[in-house]
C-alpha cells in the first residue's frame, strides 16, 4: 500500500547531481510531491528533501540506488510521524475585501497569518504550517476573492536528537574512504518495507 515518505539526501554540490537524482525517479515512474534543496549544517554539504507517495518496497529500492550515486553521502527515509516539517504559503487577496470582511481577519488570526505586503489593491499574507492548515486557509480565502496562491516545498528535520553533522565530520576526519554511514533508522524499519 502506498504511503507518504520524506527522503533526506545529503550530497556534495556538483553540477548535474540533480539530474542524476531526477533520472532515478523518472526511470521508476515515481512522482515527486515536493522537492527542496538547501545547504545543510555541514559546510559544502547540501540536503535534498523529497516527498514521494509510494509503496515501502519501491522506496527501499530507490534509497539503495540513490546511495550508490558517488556524490551522495547518505539518504534517510522517514514517515511523517518521524519528522518535524513545515511549508510556507503566500496568499494574495483584495485589500478592499479584507477591509470590509471582519470574518477574513479572524480567519487569518486563527491560522497565524501575517501580512507581508499591504497595498491599496491587494494584501499578501504568509502562513507557515502543514498541508492541511495551508489547504484550509486556501479554501476559506477562495470565498473572499483570492487573487493568487503559492506554497513552498516541504522542509523537514528528523525528530531524533542527533543529525548527520557528527557522522559526516567523523567520516571526513577519520577515514574518508572507509565504510559508508549506515542508516540505522532505515535498518530498524526493514519490517515495514517487507510488508
Amino acid at each position: 500500500m502506498k504511503q507518504e515518505f520524506t527522503l533526506t539526501i545529503y550530497t556534495e554540490n556538483h553540477i548535474g547531481l540533480i539530474n542524476k537524482i531526477a533520472i532515478m525517479f523518472s526511470r521508476r515512474k515515481i512522482s515527486l510531491e515536493s522537492l527542496n534543496t538547501s545547504p545543510s549544517e555541514v559546510e559544502n554539504i547540501y540536503r535534498f528533501t523529497i516527498v514521494v507517495i509510494e509503496t515501502p518496497s519501491v522506496v527501499k529500492n530507490l534509497v539503495c540506488q540513490l546511495e550508490k550515486i558517488i556524490d551522495v553521502f547518505k539518504v534517510f527515509c522517514n514517515t511523517n510521524d518521524e519528522i518535524i516539517w513545515q511549508q510556507i504559503a503566500l496568499y494574495k487577496v483584495s485589500t478592499p475585501v479584507i477591509m470590509k470582511e471582519v470574518k477574513v481577519e479572524r480567519l487569518l488570526r486563527e491560522y497565524g497569518a501575517k501580512a507581508i505586503v499591504i497595498r491599496d489593491d491587494y494584501t499578501v499574507f504568509e502562513v507557515t504550517g502543514q498541508e492541511e492548515e495551508i489547504h484550509n486557509v486556501l479554501q476559506k480565502l477562495t470565498k473572499y476573492g483570492l487573487i493568487e496562491f503559492v506554497k513552498s516545498s516541504r522542509v523537514a528535520i528528523n525528530k531524533e536528537s542527533h543529525g548527520i553533522h557528527k557522522m559526516i565530520v567523523e567520516m571526513e576526519n577519520n577515514n574518508p574512504k572507509g565504510q559508508p554511514i549506515t542508516n540505522q533508522y532505515l535498518d530498524q524499519k526493514q519490517q515495514i518495507f517487507q510488508m
